[in-house]
């Protein structure tokens, strides 16, 4: 439901009738991404309609975050009736896992690993599907978990920093200096999902050193806005310009709603110790928002300079689905009208723009005539962003969410 009616609070993560529209978008899109599977293994991408393409590469952010996403909904209780997270777990082992130098190829053509560096960003993914799996109660889950475990800690975790390194060679030679907050920001993501499937407080003490890092010192070091790359001491490379999709110039304001959402995630996971949580998770939102927002046409902008003029002006979809994340956490710890507000208004505009309602799943840009485009992605890349900006505001508190997904189980039938 997007008009009408609301709840007794006043809030739409309360009321019925939102919370069946969520419901049914989650849904319909994991109908549409059921035909991923490929045969003999792996997963195809997907065209706008569920048809696969053709091709055989098959990149390991592609594999985890489908183990992830069908992990969720098996916890909220949606079966997973095409054997996503069996195919997946299977091929993580299988065919990602280095068996020659130990770690995770970033990608497969056929069974031929590709020559790309060994990235932070595709290990701490694998981190989180095998803790999503574990929590579903997958019997390989176990064993992938501790594996990427001693990966990270043997040669990404930086404990003097309290960080993630980001790239290596194949054999684990170091190449490059370079350091991010994408991958330490999704590495956030997997730690507080580790420590929510173990227990393990070490977890936990990882995700909140990197938090502190890049929202208690760069972004309120940077009105905030956090730089989006850095030199190998750690300190802003403002003039860094690499991989358009992968590590844009500047800042991105879709990274800005995830970090704030997982530091209210953080914040309520740790017993929420007093400080400044709260505050600047609005802050992050409340300046993304301001810098990003078109507001003549709606939608985000994808990147920004650091003074926050606009850099990249086009308009994907993930940005939407991590906004209304963020604003729904932040409704959950302290609810506000204006919140409010932009959390309707973004699901308006989702409903509007970037739903496929004919499909299902989301479609993953608009054109400047407000109209599905394809540039930057062929098809429909993923499930991951759009299920989580479903079944997220559908779990009782801030933390533990996939505990709460499968105490409640809003997608059973």
């Amino acid at each position: 439901m997007l008009t009408g009616d609301i709840g007794a609070e006043g809030l739409w993560l309360n009321d019925a009738g939102h919370r069946d529209f969520l419901i049914c978008d989650a849904r319909r899109a994991l109908d549409l991404f059921d035909a991923s599977p490929r045969e003999g293994g792996g997963f195809h991408v997907l065209e706008l309609d569920g048809r696969p393409q053709p091709g055989r590469l098959q990149e390991i952010h592609t594999t985890t975050r489908l183990v992830h996403s069908y992990g969720l909904a098996a916890l909220a209780g949606r079966p997973d009736r095409a054997g996503i997270m069996d195919q997946g777990m299977d091929y993580l082992w299988s065919h990602h896992r280095d068996a020659q130098h130990g770690g995770y190829l970033w990608g497969l053509d056929g069974d031929a690993p590709v020559d790309r560096p060994k990235l932070a960003y595709g290990h701490v993914f694998v981190l989180l599907a095998a803790s999503t799996a574990k929590m579903a109660g997958h019997p390989d889950a176990d064993r992938l978990l501790a594996d990427i475990t001693e990966v990270i800690d043997r040669h990404y975790w930086d404990a003097d920093a309290g960080l993630l390194r980001d790239e290596f060679t194949r054999d684990w030679q170091v190449f490059s200096g370079y350091r991010g907050m994408n991958a330490n920001m999704h590495g956030v993501e997997a730690l507080l999902a580790a420590h929510e499937a173990t227990g393990d407080g070490e977890y936990l003490h990882r995700a909140g050193r990197i938090l502190q890092f890049f929202i208690g010192g760069q972004a309120a070091a940077h009105v905030w806005r956090i730089p989006e790359h850095y030199h190998q001491d750690w300190t802003p490379d403002t003039a860094y310009a690499g991989d358009p999709m992968f590590r844009p110039a500047g800042t991105t304001p879709g990274h800005s709603f995830e970090m704030a959402r997982l530091l209210l995630q953080w914040w309520d996971a740790a017993g929420r110790p007093a400080g400044d949580a709260v505050a600047q998770a609005r802050a992050l939102v409340d300046t993304a928002l301001a810098d990003a927002w078109d507001g003549e046409r709606g939608g985000l902008a994808y990147t920004l300079k650091m003074d926050g003029g606009v850099d990249i002006a086009d308009r994907y979809w993930w940005p939407v689905t991590e906004a209304i994340g963020a604003l729904a956490a932040l409704q959950k710890a302290d609810p506000t009208p204006e919140a409010e507000g932009w959390y309707r208004s973004l699901w308006q505009f989702a409903a509007d723009r970037f739903i496929d309602h004919e499909h299902g799943g989301w479609f993953p840009e608009i054109g400047p005539d407000d109209r599905p485009t394809v540039t930057q992605f062929a098809g429909k890349p993923d499930i991951y962003h759009a299920l989580q900006a479903d079944l997220l505001p559908l779990a009782g508190g801030l933390s533990a969410q996939a505990t709460e997904l499968s105490r409640t189980r809003p997608l059973a039938v």
